[in-house]
């Protein structure tokens, strides 16, 4: 059995679920801004309550490891990192993007996607970064990874082949708005896909089955780019 505490806090949505065995048990979840200090902590209590548990209990702690806001990663990665660490557990790092593919996925098999068909058509999760950049990466419908992660700076030429391609190309993720007015040939389409820790229940599964684990002291989120911390403006003295 294996029993997987799933954090996800990469965007404005702070997420915390539970797994067993790759299926998904509770889940809580806020879409608040800034929040992720103050509500994950909560809703680990929460769920680890609701079930009797206690952290010794679980099998394993899955963290989406970005791309996505610096702050947000630091929050989750610590909880998962103090987790893990308290109840001498392994840590399990998770593509947010994957993830977020995951999630498109189940959203399509409840009929709740927007579209009718997903077979053989290109995935493009998109994670806002900043003006017109994203972090994003290409997948197949199996989410098979088919590009590295890249930053992104969005242009009229930005994924022309995809674009153009028969199979056509499902974009999503909160940066996807970024590219509704460049992206207008009719095989591509938009859908609403909110970043949730359901997306990590089956690839954290995977990776634990595989005994793929992060070494809990030195693992970092995957930032993609290099934080720049700006001087305060404010006179101090």
């Amino acid at each position: 059995m294996a029993l997987i505490l799933c954090i996800e806090a990469g965007t404005d949505v702070g997420s915390v679920a539970l797994a067993k065995n790759g299926t998904l048990l509770s889940l809580r979840e806020s879409m608040e801004e800034k929040q992720h200090a103050r509500n994950l902590a909560v809703y680990v209590s929460e769920i680890l309550k609701e079930y009797d548990l206690d952290a010794k209990d679980l099998d394993a702690v899955a963290v989406g490891k970005g791309p996505g806001s610096y702050t947000g990663l630091r929050i989750a990665v610590s909880l998962a990192k103090g987790l893990c660490y308290g109840a001498s557990i392994p840590l399990i790092a998770v593509n947010s993007l994957e993830a977020l593919c995951r999630v498109a996925l189940e959203d399509f098999e409840a009929g709740i996607l927007g579209i009718d068909e997903i077979e053989g058509m290109r995935l493009l999760p998109m994670i806002d970064a900043r003006r017109m950049e994203v972090y994003c990466q290409l997948f197949d419908a199996q989410v098979h990874p088919l590009t590295e992660v890249t930053a992104h700076v969005l242009t009229e030429e930005s994924f022309r082949e995809e674009r153009t391609a028969p199979e056509g190309l499902l974009v999503f993720g909160n940066g996807s708005g970024k590219c509704r007015e460049l992206f207008k040939e009719p095989n591509v389409h938009f859908v609403e896909v909110v970043p949730s820790a359901r997306g990590l229940v089956k690839p954290a599964f995977e990776a634990y089955r595989s005994g793929k684990f992060e070494d809990t002291a030195y693992f970092e989120p995957f930032y993609l780019k290099n934080f720049v911390v700006k001087p305060s403006s404010k006179k101090i003295f």
